[in-house]
């Protein structure tokens, strides 16, 4: 049996990781050929899927930034409990999909998945205790886990190069996407309005954005910018700017199908979702030429310098007139499934079988 720890998993707050986990297991539920024991808080209660699901309580989840550093801490440095909830006695290797290992396991074998390595490029953007904290426990983690999931080449490398992870220690297995949930649907008009979904964290990049967007409309006095994604309240926009917040799965299905283009202008990403969620809608895409993202889009996208406003409006206005893209974005974003990346993932837990 295959245990899958969501201890630290807080829905609405992880962006991504949370989008990974539920699929994930969604299709270990559909496609997967092994047992499995989903281990959660009852924060995160609903995510087994179907799969043999149990509680942890001894984990003191929280939605606070105070509250989850606090039960890390207590998970790091009293995991006594969390290790006897957790049955590890009875599992044959134990998958960690939230890039840190809480609590620090031995046996049976661990495989983490570790989605990014922002803080050693961009050190900057974090505070000196979540820094200081991130740098032991992504170091301890690497060290701890047999295997090591990288949802892309360019995470795998900085795994190698920024903590000397052994190459041969890394699996890069690429998220998939709901192919269900983002399709082009039935034909819809375009309208003039660009579509970042993002939170309003350093990295996205959102002021570097803005001012793409005023150059842009000087020529294109309609073009609007709508922003879905927390942190945004109290935050001045400029003018054309529409701030939507937090919106469901159907309303950013709605938007990237409407959207005239997706524009992505992210300072760092280990994987990001969007833009290929955007060509599953045959939506036009924009993005950085930066970390993982050209390996993602390949040549389905206008790529452009994020450091750059200048070349960011330029990269809006390329992929407003390309005709072409959204079948090439069809095609591109077709390649990525939830089966596909899980089916790879029983191929690494087989592998640990082996190892316990």
């Amino acid at each position: 049996m295959v245990g899958i720890s969501l201890l630290t998993l807080v829905p609405g707050v992880v962006g991504g990781s949370e989008t990974y986990c539920r699929e994930l297991l969604r299709a270990l539920a559909n496609f997967g050929e092994l047992e499995y024991a989903v281990f959660t808080t009852p924060l995160a209660g609903d995510l087994g899927s179907g799969l043999e699901t149990a509680q942890v309580r001894s984990y003191r989840a929280s939605t606070t930034t105070a509250g989850r550093a606090a039960s890390m801490a207590r998970a790091s440095f009293l995991p006594g409990p969390i290790r006897r909830e957790l049955r590890l006695g009875r599992l044959d290797a134990i998958h960690f999909p939230l890039t840190v290992m809480l609590p620090r396991v031995e046996r049976p074998p661990a495989v983490t998945t570790m989605h990014d390595l922002q803080h050693e490029v961009y050190p900057r953007f974090f505070s000196r205790p979540e820094l200081a904290y991130r740098r032991f426990a992504y170091g301890r983690t690497a060290r701890a886990s047999r295997l090591v999931i990288a949802p892309s080449e360019y995470v795998r490398a900085t795994l190698v190069e920024r903590l000397g992870v052994a190459a041969e220690r890394v699996r890069v297995i690429p998220h998939g996407v709901n192919h269900d949930r983002f399709s082009p649907g039935p034909p819809l008009e375009r309208v003039p309005f660009l579509l970042y979904p993002a939170n309003r964290w350093p990295h996205k990049n959102h002021e570097r954005l803005f001012e793409a967007l005023a150059l842009l409309r000087r020529g294109r006095p309609e073009l609007r910018l709508v922003l879905t994604g927390s942190g945004h309240e109290g935050k001045p926009v400029p003018a054309g700017v529409d701030v939507r917040g937090r919106v469901s799965a159907d309303e950013l299905v709605e938007l990237y199908r409407t959207a005239g283009a997706l524009v992505f202008p992210s300072l760092y990403e280990g994987f990001g979702y969007p833009p290929l969620e955007a060509m599953a809608c045959g939506c036009p895409v924009a993005c950085s030429s930066v970390c993982s993202l050209p390996e993602l889009v390949g040549d389905a996208a206008v790529l452009f310098d994020p450091q750059s406003p200048e070349a960011i409006a330029e990269g809006i206005d390329r992929a407003l007139g390309d005709a072409g893209l959204p079948a090439h974005g069809l095609e591109r974003a077709a390649r990525f499934t939830w089966e596909a990346c899980v089916l790879a993932h029983e191929v690494v837990y087989r592998e640990l079988v082996q190892l316990a």
